[in-house]
């Protein structure tokens, strides 16, 4: 029986499974995303989210504890330099396992994707683009709404109006030619001979 036994053995050694996840933790690390089976995917998320809590703190402590379990320099290099830039402001849940619909040939096992969360640019791009779509609610709208609106458009509307025969016998007309028309109709000739 395997009554509260909290650790999936994946059908494995010890030591075959502590090698198997750190070898998926560099892949993961190097290449920001693995095709890997549910239950290693699950197993590879609790392994790997304490070393990239620990790669946050750049520590000659904290690249020895990580590089003790992961034995890859290049690893260590992206996990301290880019990575750790990214997930910085993250409090947890660095990675995300997306389920695939499916299953491998041989043994019809769940597949799914682990990817490292921040690096997945089309998940961030339609957020940030959700979040910028975001609208006002109806309530500011009636409040701001309507009758101020339409307060300020007849305002408006009314000044441009008012302006609107001031402006057009002025500059509507160039001054030298001798059939200048003014607002009444009459041209600017009769209005000086009236005067």
């Amino acid at each position: 029986m395997r009554h509260g036994k909290k650790i999936n053995h994946l059908g494995r050694t010890t030591a075959h499974r502590h090698a198997m996840l750190s070898n998926m933790a560099t892949s993961l690390i190097l290449h920001k995303r693995v095709t890997t089976t549910v239950a290693k995917a699950k197993a590879l998320r609790q392994y790997i989210e304490p070393l990239l809590t620990k790669a946050k703190d750049d520590t000659t402590h904290s690249r020895r504890t990580v590089f003790a379990t992961l034995q890859n320099k290049e690893s260590m290099k992206e996990l301290f330099g880019s990575v750790a830039e990214k997930i910085a402001t993250r409090p947890g849940g660095y990675t995300r396992i997306l389920k695939l619909s499916a299953t491998r040939a041989g043994d019809n096992a769940d597949m799914c994707i682990i990817e490292l969360v921040d690096f997945n640019e089309t998940l961030l791009e339609s957020k940030n683009a959700a979040e910028a779509k975001t609208t006002t609610t109806r309530r500011s709208r009636r409040r701001g709404g309507k009758g101020e609106a339409a307060g300020n458009e007849a305002g408006t509307s009314a000044a441009v109006v008012a302006e609107a025969p001031a402006a057009s016998t002025t500059e509507s007309a160039p001054a030298d030619t001798a059939t200048d028309t003014l607002a009444n109709g009459e041209t600017r000739e009769e209005a000086e001979k009236a005067e």
